[in-house]
């Protein structure tokens, strides 16, 4: 069984005990957040979707890690005739969540 989120105006696929790294939320470690904005889910042979949204389904999860970094990206800078460099990093945030249930 799986479930399709929306969170925060971007869509993840969650499944029972599944580890999702999303975008920075930053609650705490150890707290649950429950998530009611399920678009659609998979239960064996059968789907649900909603229009938009699911009514009375709920998934719980925990915060594993709420300011995980990403890896590393290079920017560079550069103006022809000008001399002119620039380089800079960047480390995306995210949260890592743990998926303790999926409530129909």
């Amino acid at each position: 069984m799986y479930a399709v989120v929306e969170i925060s105006g971007k869509q993840y696929k969650m499944s029972e005990g599944d580890t999702v790294k999303i975008d920075d939320l930053i609650p705490g470690i150890g707290k649950e957040i429950t998530f009611d904005s399920v678009l659609l889910i998979v239960k064996e042979n059968e789907v649900k979707v909603g229009k938009p949204k699911l009514e009375n389904v709920k998934i719980t999860c925990e915060v594993l890690d709420p300011e995980f970094k990403g890896e590393k990206f290079m920017v560079f800078k550069w103006r022809r005739r000008k001399n002119s460099k620039k380089r800079m990093g960047h480390r995306r945030k995210y949260t890592i969540l743990k998926v303790k249930s999926i409530q129909l």
